[in-house]
């Protein structure tokens, strides 16, 4: 049942990328001897050296300044990098203190210099991450996983769920129905991820997994009801939120292999309301189609508090089995936008709760200039940003798969120069849409290229591939929780701050760690972002990815 995709590959194998970064980008540690002060002593700071590894709270001293380490470094020349390693501390040197005589006075405690602050963004920070439908098969990850999975925080183990604001659920579709397109739940295998695609496709679902199927594990430990009109993902994500108050979820309508119809239901006035009528029904108002003894009337009632629409892409470059309008989805879209949130809000007066409505949006400039941000943004709470799949199997070099910034060394020419996160963000931020609803996308998976060779930089980067690397579930991409454990030499790139490896048996690899997680994080905020969000949840190591991203908040 591995098939649904997310931004350009199976969405199968979109898994897991790497990510825990175990903190945020410049979260202080509990121990920082190097720079605190104290009434018997004041340690001086030496002079930065190259070959020193430096790790969060260490200071140095370089050019007559001193700057403290916010996460682990080497080599990162202090002061040279605008989103680096180093915080200038104070302009000038600690001097090695004279030691106190036998009979101190009491000291004053010395008060701090508070950091220039970056505006909280309206709304809060929002941290959210996918959950895949079928996750529950071949990775058997279950709802209860992101309960019951703990991480420290602040020396406390903490649920995985409570380091989530939202999590978003993969996905719904889109059918033709009753002369138009409308939201519905089928059993049916995916079959267009296949050239040329069948006639049907597109056209799957899994319903069964929704609210039909009774899990290996549960969010209360309870034994499912045998007469339970909702049981599946949807009831113990209903579990889920009443274990963690402060989550809410949302359903994902669409996905790389499951945005057929969105060019064609968008195209009228009349289809659009089709459109949000139905979905809202189904699964705000929770009315679930009657199968096998599950469902019914508000049955999902209470599951979803929102909807995130993953409409791949408008005015093209999704499947080759997509309707698509080149012309008119530009502005189509932003009216899809417009009723959905029209009809959120008739729906929010009802119930007495407001829906938040989200989209995830492409990456490259091509795909937001197909869109109005400018315009369409007024209707929505936020926008995730897939900041990932920049490059990958499908191509005959190796190159970075999410890099934060452009590397000049990189061979890429056309539309691909501006294929990485900082390019992504300031080209949507100049089309109109508000810092404080743009979301920066993490992936928690890799991309990989088989039959590498070293280079003359001896690391594979940038050079011929003979295809897509082997993977666990699909060829190129691997999860995070595998490639953290493949044997091979990595590095962490100076310019596009993402790791890649290269592996004893001529495998390339691109991902996250921790670490650069953590540059990432600070970049979004440093820019004001209003968050960040993962692909995908069961992609992640015991929640070390997860916890990376809420660190770094």
């Amino acid at each position: 049942m591995e098939y649904n995709t997310k931004s350009g590959l199976l969405i199968a194998l979109m898994g897991g990328m790497l990510a825990a970064c175990g903190g945020s980008g410049g979260e202080k540690s509990d121990v920082q001897g190097s720079m605190t002060k104290t009434a018997a002593a004041v340690v001086a700071c030496a002079d930065w050296n190259a070959t020193t590894i430096y790790t969060v709270g260490n200071c140095a001293v370089y050019q007559g300044k001193v700057y403290k380490a916010k996460w682990w470094t080497q080599n990162n020349i202090p002061g040279t990098e605008q989103w680096g390693p180093w915080e200038l501390t104070t302009d000038t040197p600690t001097p090695t203190p004279t030691p106190p005589t036998p009979t101190p006075p009491t000291p004053t405690p010395p008060t701090p210099t508070p950091p220039t602050p970056t505006p909280t963004p309206v709304g809060g920070r929002e941290i959210g991450s996918y959950f895949a439908q079928w996750g529950v098969y071949g990775r058997s990850y279950e709802v209860a996983d992101i309960h019951t999975t703990k991480t420290p925080v602040n020396g406390v183990p903490t649920s995985v769920a409570d380091q989530l604001t939202f999590i978003n659920y993969a996905f719904g579709n889109v059918y033709a129905k009753n002369g138009g397109y409308e939201c519905d739940m089928v059993t049916k295998a995916e079959t267009g991820n296949t050239t040329p695609p069948p006639a049907d496709a597109g056209t799957g679902g899994d319903a069964y997994a929704d609210y039909q199927r009774s899990p290996a594990r549960t969010v209360d430990g309870k034994v499912i009801p045998w007469d339970a009109k909702l049981t599946g993902n949807f009831a113990q994500l209903k579990l889920l939120k009443q274990a963690h108050p402060n989550l809410k979820v949302f359903i994902s309508l669409g996905g790389w292999s499951w945005s057929r119809y969105f060019s064609a239901a968008a195209k009228t006035d009349a289809l659009r309301k089709q459109l949000a009528r139905s979905c809202i029904k189904q699964f705000i108002a929770g009315d679930l189609p009657v199968q096998d003894g599950r469902g019914g009337p508000g049955a999902a009632k209470g599951v979803f508090d929102g909807i995130d629409i993953d409409w791949e892409y408008p005015g093209g470059g999704g499947q080759s089995y997509n309707t698509v309008d080149p012309v008119n989805d530009k502005r189509n879209f932003t009216l899809l936008m417009a009723e959905f949130r029209a009809q959120l809000d008739a729906q929010g007066k009802l119930d007495g709760k407001r829906y938040p409505l989200t989209a995830a949006i492409g990456a490259g400039g091509e795909k937001i200039a197909q869109t109005e941000p400018a315009l369409y943004s007024q209707y929505m709470d936020w926008v995730n940003v897939m900041t990932y799949d920049f490059h990958g199997g499908w191509e005959n070099t190796t190159n970075f798969h999410a890099p934060l910034y452009r590397d000049p060394a990189d061979p890429a020419t056309g539309n691909l120069t501006k294929y990485n996160t900082d390019d992504a963000i300031k080209t949507l931020i100049a089309a109109g849409m508000p810092k404080n609803k743009i979301l920066l996308g993490v992936p928690f998976y890799g991309r990989g290229w088989k039959g590498v060779s070293p280079g003359p930089r001896g690391d594979g980067l940038y050079q011929a591939a003979t295809g897509a690397a082997a993977g666990q579930y699909e060829a190129g991409i691997d999860d995070y929780k595998v490639l953290m454990n493949k044997a091979g030499t990595r590095w962490t790139h100076p310019v596009t701050k993402q790791l890649y490896l290269l592996t004893t048996n001529s495998e390339w690899w691109s991902y996250d760690d921790p670490a650069t997680i953590g540059v990432k994080m600070q970049y979004m905020r440093d820019q004001g972002l209003r968050g960040a969000f993962s692909w995908e949840l069961d992609g992640d190591a015991n929640g070390a990815l997860t916890s990376a991203v809420w660190k770094g908040r």
